[in-house]
């Protein structure tokens, strides 16, 4: 009893400095965006990779918009919505063209941390999904599950006003048609992606 006892003590010692860890980790803060409100960016080339094929679908640009939080003690979870994400002349292997529809608007970019020196907050954009389709090959892109949404991992430069994504756990679900072996239901997706801003925005964090 008394080996258990301790044992217990031992184990919601460690439990207890996880979660205060955990806690400290996910912590935001507060943050300041200046001058804040709707913003237009735009990347070029950016592209979807099927990790498990090597399966690579890639668009002449991507354009997206938003409403950044404005002024300063602004939490960093949604701290700007995007409200509208495109795509243009999409295409894959075997010189097929795709379509590709951005699903549950508004998705949401938090931010995480910043780094003061170099003037750039890391983050992330959450409530992704998207569509495909092109030439009888259909795929739907979500999350952990097929019913989840996805999160995309990412950087934003104040100097270079850039949101540079890269990374998440985006995954194919729902392929059909002549994406098979191609794209498969369960394989990993990794975008990456440029945004350049059409204007200033500066997020920092007091």
């Amino acid at each position: 009893m008394r080996k258990l006892t301790k044992t217990s003590m031992v184990a919601a010692a460690a439990l207890t400095a996880a979660l205060g860890m955990t806690a400290s980790a996910t912590a935001a803060g507060t943050w300041t965006a200046t001058p804040g409100g709707a913003w237009t960016a735009k990347a070029t080339s950016p592209k979807l990779v099927d990790t498990a094929t090597g399966t690579q679908l890639s668009c002449a640009s991507s354009s997206a918009a938003g409403t950044l939080g404005s002024g300063s003690g602004l939490n960093g979870t949604g701290i700007s919505s995007i409200t509208s994400v495109s795509w243009t002349s999409c295409t894959g292997p075997l010189g097929i063209t795709f379509a590709v529809t951005a699903q549950g608007l508004p998705w949401s970019l938090n931010a995480v941390s910043y780094n003061a020196t170099t003037g750039v907050t890391t983050g992330n954009i959450t409530g992704v999904k998207a569509h495909i389709s092109g030439a009888g090959c259909t795929a739907d892109f979500a999350g952990a599950t097929s019913t989840s949404t996805a999160t995309l991992n990412g950087t934003y430069n104040n100097s270079t006003h850039t949101l540079s994504l890269s990374g998440g756990n985006l995954h194919a679900y729902n392929v059909s048609g002549s994406c098979l072996g191609l794209l498969n239901s369960g394989d990993a997706g990794n975008y990456t992606a440029n945004y350049v801003l059409a204007g200033a925005q500066t997020i920092t964090q007091p």
